[in-house]
């Protein structure tokens, strides 16, 4: 499973980070963002599926390869 990140949508609630700090960041303008070198297929962690239910926007999703 892919991670994909709308930043269109987001708002920057940071709940990703918050949950899955080891995936997520927020940029200097607080939306969130894969962290540079996370390969998008991470999406098979268990913290990153709770970060895509935890995002008040659903600005974070799962996508098959």
């Amino acid at each position: 499973m892919d991670i994909r990140v709308d930043r269109e949508r987001c708002v920057g609630a940071g709940m990703c980070a918050l949950t899955a700090p080891d995936v997520f960041t927020q940029d200097d303008d607080g939306f969130s963002e894969l962290l540079p070198g996370r390969p998008t297929e991470a999406g098979d962690q268990p913290l990153v599926r709770e970060a895509v239910r935890a995002c008040p926007v659903g600005a974070v999703s799962l996508a098959d390869r």
